[in-house]
């Protein structure tokens, strides 16, 4: 999961960049041939990860958000799993430039944002397209909602879930889904996918 927001931060198509190169990671991974382990992801090398994904500053965030994450868990998977849900648990949305996830270089609001939502908290990210998609509902809406910020938007998806019962998370990903690329729409044209992610 850290590897794969380290991907997405980059703003690469999630789809045909991050997915595979998360795949190819976990690929190797399986083989003993990288981390897998925060811990161990946090001292990982750029040379021997490069011919997975070629961005250092992804690798480079990866690590500085494994290692402030292993220090909260056990060196075990499942540690590593408990470590990223006791984070994300206590992480808050307001003072995410000073949490010590949000400091390291690389994290945005949206990392930081998706990295608790792979945490497990209900939330949202205030990307482009989220960001686009939720503008077209507002500007329907007969009460103006407020999205000029980042924090105000991930406000506003919340407030549009529960008036529609739907989670925030699942406003995020339907935002995604509803996008077409050419003339397929990616919820038809990445189907396979989905079931990896």
């Amino acid at each position: 999961m850290v590897v794969d927001a380290a991907f997405m931060s980059i703003g690469l198509n999630y789809f045909t960049a991050v997915v595979p190169g998360v795949a190819a990671y976990e690929l190797e991974m399986l083989a003993g041939r990288v981390p897998d382990s925060l811990s161990a992801l946090s001292c990982v090398q750029y040379e021997s990860v490069a011919r997975i994904w070629k961005n250092r500053r992804s690798w480079e965030m990866a690590k500085g958000v494994a290692d402030c994450l292993s220090r909260h868990g056990t060196t075990t998977a499942d540690g590593d799993a408990v470590a990223l849900r006791d984070w994300a648990a206590r992480a808050s949305l307001e003072s995410w430039a000073s949490d010590p996830v949000g400091m390291i270089k690389g994290v945005g609001i949206n990392t930081y944002q998706y990295l608790r939502m792979m945490g497990g908290v209900d939330t949202s990210m205030p990307d482009k397209i989220v960001r686009r998609v939720i503008a077209r509902i507002v500007e329907e809406a007969v009460v103006p909602l407020p999205t000029k910020d980042d924090l105000e938007l991930v406000d506003t998806i919340a407030l549009i879930g529960r008036v529609t019962g739907q989670h925030p998370i699942e406003l995020t990903w339907m935002t995604w889904m509803v996008q077409s690329e050419g003339k397929t729409m990616r919820m038809d044209k990445y189907r396979d996918l989905l079931q990896r992610i």
